[in-house]
């Protein structure tokens, strides 16, 4: 499936579910002024509003990320907020996949934001740079070939403290 923007990947799905920008507004607790500039272009989503937006609307974040040629190691364009995230879905155009294969790529210096949760677990492989992962209070840095795995129920979040790109694999399930 290939989308024009995050935001019209967003409309169309909230639409298909037959659901307002307020109901939207009310599952995320978004305000229904960012979701509407989202839907519009006007605005960027975080990490953590994506994974709100994509809970409420019942599908993976990988959905809306998929290319129509995922075999294109260099294709990962799909900008998520402004010179921070880069992602690729890796998991071939398989339908309802059982869980979501991405390549993201951090840009340097990611300014924090608060710990998010969700369901299911999530396994972080680095290939390239220096990410720091927060579960819970603990602070884990991963170097190339390193790796974490954790119940993403716990508070969690990735860092790019350095000033060089970050790429690494990660493989959620949601339950």
């Amino acid at each position: 499936m290939q989308k024009e923007n995050l935001g019209s990947a967003i409309k169309e799905i909230r639409q298909q579910n037959k659901m307002t920008l307020k109901n939207l507004s009310e599952d995320t607790e978004l305000s229904i002024s960012f979701l509407s500039q989202l839907e519009r272009g006007k605005s960027s989503a975080t990490l953590k509003s994506l994974k709100k937006i994509s809970l409420a609307l019942g599908v993976n974040p990988s959905y809306f990320f998929q290319q129509e040629n995922t075999n294109q190691m260099d294709s990962f364009t799909t900008r998520l907020s402004e010179n921070q995230f880069y992602y690729q879905d890796l998991s071939g155009g398989v339908d309802q996949p059982a869980f979501s294969p991405l390549l993201i790529v951090m840009k340097p210096g990611q300014s924090e934001e608060s710990l998010m949760t969700h369901t299911g677990q999530e396994f972080i492989y680095m290939l390239e740079g220096q990410l720091t992962v927060q579960v819970n209070e603990k602070i884990h840095t991963l170097n190339p070939n390193e790796s974490i795995m954790f119940d993403s129920t716990d508070p969690h979040y990735w860092y790019n403290y350095s000033n060089e790109d970050v790429r690494f694999l990660c493989i959620s399930y949601d339950q």
